[in-house]
């Protein structure tokens, strides 16, 4: 069961970014660029190293990610007043209308993911993964567990 539920999870998650990604290619924008104008709108200010660690990236790709959304004047560095060496990230006004329509193609992604879900299984499902993520999150549920089977 669990292997079985992990491989539908991964498989999930990379059709349904390959599907975002077929139609985000329309609006000039992959997947990971909409991915890290999501994370920097969600959190503005936050810094390449902090932006590395979300998206499970290696910090270099993230400074060209990020050089390539600022040459398209999508992202702004500012310095951060706090640590001279870092730079603290926040979209710009032009990467607004982009972060819209690719939220409209996200939700058409899911929408299409759920049909034959009414909207109390989808609140279920998106509760159950949310339980999942915290879970996993939790380093001391997860150190608990993991002594427990071993």
């Amino acid at each position: 069961m669990p292997d079985s539920l992990a491989f539908c999870l991964a498989d999930v998650s990379r059709l349904m970014r390959k599907r975002f990604d077929g139609a985000a290619r329309d609006i000039g924008i992959t997947g990971p660029q909409w991915r890290v104008l999501f994370l920097v709108r969600r959190d503005p200010g936050i810094n390449q190293g902090q932006l590395a660690d979300q998206m499970d990236v290696e910090p270099i790709t993230t400074c060209r990610m990020v050089d390539r959304l600022e040459a398209a004047t999508l992202i702004e560095r500012r310095r951060d007043p706090g640590d001279r060496r870092a730079w603290q990230l926040f979209v710009t006004p032009d990467a607004m209308t982009l972060i819209t329509q690719a939220e409209t193609i996200a939700d058409s992604v899911i929408g299409t993911a759920t049909i034959g879900l009414d909207g109390a299984e989808q609140a279920q499902l998106a509760a159950l993964l949310g339980r999942l993520r915290d879970n996993l999150l939790d380093d001391a549920r997860f150190e608990t567990r993991e002594k427990q089977v071993g």
